[in-house]
């Protein structure tokens, strides 16, 4: 019977991603590279969390070009 939960468990298991995501007890997020040991900061880790969906990027909106009067001749 054991062998059989054994093999269940790795039929289920697929592959591994090349990070770990952790939740913080302060609530925030942590990304780890599995191979390095190191975390990752900055665009690669919100590149990685929004596509999980954990959060959500607001992009500034860019302000409105001023229009510039035509040159009088």
């Amino acid at each position: 019977m054991a062998d059989k939960k054994k093999a269940a468990a790795k039929k289920a298991a697929g592959p591994k991603e090349t990070f770990k995501i952790v939740k913080k007890r302060s609530g925030r997020w942590s990304v780890m590279d599995r191979h390095t040991r190191k975390f990752i900061n900055g665009a690669e880790k919100v590149k990685i969390l929004a596509g999980k969906g954990l959060i959500t990027v607001k992009v500034k909106a860019e302000a409105p070009a001023a229009e510039t009067p035509a040159a009088e001749v």
